[in-house]
């Protein structure tokens, strides 16, 4: 399964790397990231339908992703990718607006791998 993780922080990509090594190693997830919103876009753009699944920061500079979310729903329809979008704790209104724009699930900071890879698990099935 591809999974686009976008989020303005650098370090998630060894944070996820290091999380998922066996299963990067299986070949059972692959990931590719994307450091803002532009970013994400344009990967999508120019590799359509790859990624299967998207975990999005909301809040970022420039583009949030809550403008992303929009975005990804409005184009990428045929099939639809899943949008999971990362909160923190207490972001009550971002998360509801993700929720109007489409959201499929929600993933609280500090995330809590475990749970990632349950979630991955049911989509994979």
């Amino acid at each position: 399964m591809k999974i686009l993780v976008v989020d303005d922080e650098t370090d998630v990509k060894t944070l996820f790397e290091q999380r998922f090594r066996k299963e990067i190693k299986t070949g059972e997830v692959d990931f590719v990231f994307a450091f803002s919103g532009e970013e994400a876009l344009t990967y999508l753009n120019t590799n359509n339908h790859e990624a299967v699944l998207i975990l999005s920061d909301i809040n970022m500079p420039g583009m949030s992703g809550l403008e992303l979310l929009k975005r990804i729903k409005q184009k990428y329809n045929e099939p639809p990718p899943l949008v999971m979008m990362i909160t923190a704790y207490g972001d009550a209104e971002n998360r509801k607006s993700a929720e109007d724009l489409g959201a499929d699930d929600f993933l609280v900071k500090p995330l809590d791998f475990t749970d990632l890879k349950e979630r991955l698990k049911k989509v994979q099935s």
